[in-house]
């Protein structure tokens, strides 16, 4: 879906199974970057989330470039950022027949590109 008004297309990807913490820190590293830079930063990141961010920001640019006909060279990470989702809440056994919460958290990942502005 495109904001006609500023040209910038989203992509979320929802119930990713990785704590919002940690995605935080990947999208961090490729906010207002150029699209080709965005995608080097995550394929050289050592960080299991980075593939997932990676699937998110070629959907944005897929969506950009078919359903708005923007061209990829264009195009920079506008917006990228990380929300809290549903925490799965598990128990582990501890000593003494007393338990331990385990919070197994997901994050719901949105990007933004829009095309760049030449000035």
């Amino acid at each position: 879906m495109a904001n006609n008004t500023t040209n910038e297309v989203r992509a979320t990807a929802k119930y990713v199974r990785v704590a919002p913490r940690k995605a935080r820190a990947v999208v961090g590293l490729i906010r207002n970057l150029p699209v080709a830079k965005a995608l080097e930063v995550l394929q050289f990141n050592t960080r299991a989330v980075s593939e997932d961010i990676s699937k998110v920001l070629r959907s944005a640019v897929a969506n950009a470039v078919n359903n708005n006909g923007m061209r990829t060279d264009d195009l920079y990470v506008k917006l990228a950022y990380v929300d809290e989702g549903p925490t799965l809440k598990r128990i582990r056994p501890r000593a003494k027949g007393s338990a331990s919460r385990i919070n197994k958290r997901m994050s719901h990942i949105t990007i933004v590109v829009a095309p760049r502005k030449e000035a």
